[in-house]
């Protein structure tokens, strides 16, 4: 059997060969495998999926509902403390606009906008004494995605590539599904890979647009299977070259195993992304048995219903074909009108048509991973950068909360049908205020779900042994089963 390196100097039928040969030919276990050879404790999960909600989703209008709220809507806000506002956001007490009800065995009290979920609760452990660090969105979104409020560090994705490795080397381990508006605050750095390899970061697809993958095929006219050969060619001379020269130097195997996945993505690729053989109940149930139809140009529920839907079923369809981590976001980065969580001006305006999307796509993607047997190994997380606070901004709008919010888990060795550390009565701040959860914690606990100790996982970069958890983090066992 040829290697690799032999098979690129010597093949002369262009990219399409290379690629039907790299589907043929399955790599070794080693070549594929991260830098943990063996885990360090029995998995539970397998995989993650990812939710993140860019420009802050309120927890007190979605999943922790506050009757205090509700009595003294209207009467001004008194914290008992001094309050540090991100804006103007100290207004009276504002209750949710969205109606509360309980659902599933377990009773759980969701929004009416969230109700979608309502079937899926009984799965779901809900965490609602999250602390951030900051209420700026840049910082708090790195302290979500990467563990640090400021860049140069890996993403939540790039750190389990690194580990896992690959389940499948036709289709990148990290897969980032964008809002189809565009990237939220930070853009890439939220996935890139820092100091672990460049393998590692999250390949961007974005599942609307006529051409997904940047780069994938060439578009322009001039590009012909001779000049594919001709460009082979010039590789293996260079690559000949380049190894005669530097025989240790492991960077040309790095260079031949990111063009071979390449090669393979030609195929393997818009295979995954194809919904044409879904049947009519999965779309119907993503919310996307509608596709081509026209939307105004004001924030709607179908609109949201629509492409969030699709990056879940997406997501299904990459989880399923081997892919490690996928990471779904709604939202993208502050503008006007609205097209994020960042409701200053107006939550039932903004939250309602998000959080449709957001609650129809989830949960198809939940039933959907228990139907096929994938949600027990499969970890879903939903999180954003910070909460919203309960008193009104301008009347109708939320100001930025970074003192408590929610996240929520499911499958993989989640405990569902469980509410795990209350906020206080208002939704300010965790009742409990000596021991809030922190991002560190859910960051350690989904890592030892995957089989990885989460302080054994660290990377040597100028002179620190660096983590995903940094120096925090501790397993939440309550929330495991």
């Amino acid at each position: 059997m040829i290697n690799r390196r032999t098979f690129l100097n010597q093949s002369g039928h262009g990219f399409g060969a290379l690629a039907l040969a790299t589907m043929l030919h399955r790599e070794s276990q080693a070549a594929t495998s991260g830098v943990l050879k063996t885990l360090h404790h029995p998995p539970k999960a397998k995989r993650v999926v990812q939710l993140f909600m860019a420009g802050a989703a309120s927890h007190i209008d979605l999943f922790d509902h506050k009757p205090m709220l509700d009595r003294h809507h209207g009467e001004p806000s008194d914290f008992g403390e001094h309050v540090e506002a991100f804006q103007n956001g100290l207004g009276p007490w504002m209750k949710s606009p969205f109606a509360f009800k309980p659902y599933g065995e377990c009773g759980k009290m969701l929004s009416d906008v969230v109700q979608p979920l309502g079937d899926c609760v009984d799965e779901i452990a809900f965490v609602h004494n999250m602390v951030g660090k900051t209420g700026v969105h840049s910082q708090a979104t790195y302290l979500q995605a990467t563990g640090f409020q400021r860049p140069g560090f890996p993403g939540m994705g790039s750190w389990v590539s690194y580990g896992l490795g690959s389940e499948n080397e036709n289709l990148p381990t990290f897969v980032v599904l964008p809002d189809h508006r565009g990237f939220a605050s930070n853009g890439p750095k939220n996935w890139g890979s820092a100091f672990l390899p460049a393998s590692s970061q999250g390949t961007v697809i974005f599942p609307q647009r006529e051409n997904p993958i940047d780069d994938l095929h060439a578009k322009a006219d001039f590009v012909t299977a001779e000049g594919d050969r001709d460009g082979l060619n010039l590789l293996r001379e260079l690559n000949g070259a380049f190894q005669a020269n530097r025989p240790g130097d492991s960077r040309l195997e790095s260079r031949i195993r990111s063009y071979e996945l390449a090669a393979a993505m030609q195929l393997s690729a818009p295979e995954a992304l194809d919904l044409s053989q879904e049947p009519l109940h999965v779309l119907k149930a993503y919310g996307i048995d509608r596709a081509g139809a026209s939307y105004p140009d004001q924030i709607n529920a179908p609109e949201e219903e629509e492409y969030f839907g699709r990056k879940c079923l997406i997501a299904r369809r990459l989880l399923e074909r081997g892919v490690r981590f996928v990471q779904i976001w709604s939202g993208n980065d502050n503008g006007f009108p609205r097209r994020n969580w960042d409701s200053h001006e107006d939550v039932k305006r903004d939250h309602g048509p998000l959080a449709r999307g957001m609650a129809r796509g989830a949960a198809a993607l939940i039933r959907d991973l228990k139907d096929r047997g994938l949600l027990e190994d499969t970890i879903v997380h939903w999180t954003t950068e910070f909460g919203r606070m309960p008193s009104s901004q301008g009347g109708k709008g939320r100001d930025h909360n970074p003192y408590v919010f929610t996240n929520w888990l499911c499958g993989g060795g989640i405990q569902g049908g469980i509410s795990y550390g209350p906020s206080d009565h208002w939704g300010y701040k965790p009742l409990d205020r000596a021991h809030p959860t922190q991002v560190y914690d859910i960051h350690a606990t989904m890592l030892h779900l995957l089989g990885i100790d989460h302080t054994r996982l660290s990377v040597r970069h100028d002179g620190i042994d660096r983590r995903l958890t940094d120096v925090h983090g501790h397993v939440v066992t309550d929330l495991l089963t």
